[in-house]
């Protein structure tokens, strides 16, 4: 196994807000859907909402006890998930309006990979992988120089 060179973890202050507003956004939905003077299909409709706000909460808190760790090799999580091996990374944006999560970067894959998503840490398209959220900014951007360097050392642009 690889020895870690980086690690990208949830900021615990942003973790316990970033829940703590889903849980109340999800507490609000079903305080207005039971005691609102809306029709039947938007009591069921708040009360759907307020089920995916608090399943959110749920799924953010649980990802979240995981982090982003870089080796070598590959980026992956702590959890064993392979996120993409170094040599499939062909990019890097970190610019200020690149569609990227908070405090975090998108890596471009030369190759497809499966969707996946862990909501306050990454997410993937088939060829894009997002790393932040309730990351600490200074973490992600040193894994990002880091990544950068190595993409550089290739001889492909970053």
């Amino acid at each position: 196994m690889s020895d870690i060179i980086a690690v990208v973890s949830p900021s615990p202050m942003r973790r316990v807000v970033g829940v703590g507003i889903m849980t109340a956004l999800g507490g609000v939905m079903i305080y207005m859907g039971v005691v609102s003077a809306a029709s039947f299909g938007g009591r069921v409709a708040l009360l759907v909402f307020a089920t995916v706000a608090l399943w959110g909460a749920v799924h953010l808190w649980q990802s979240t006890l995981n982090r982003i760790e870089l080796t070598d090799t590959e980026l992956r999580t702590s959890d064993g998930i392979l996120l993409a091996r170094i040599d499939d990374i062909t990019g890097i944006d970190r610019g200020t309006f690149a569609a990227k999560p908070s405090s975090g970067f998108v890596l471009k894959l030369a190759h497809r990979h499966k969707p996946g998503w862990a909501p306050g840490l990454w997410w993937r398209t088939p060829r894009r992988i997002g790393v932040g959220g309730v990351t600490g900014a200074g973490e992600a951007k040193f894994m990002a120089e880091l990544l950068t360097e190595r993409i550089a050392a290739r001889g492909q642009k970053p």
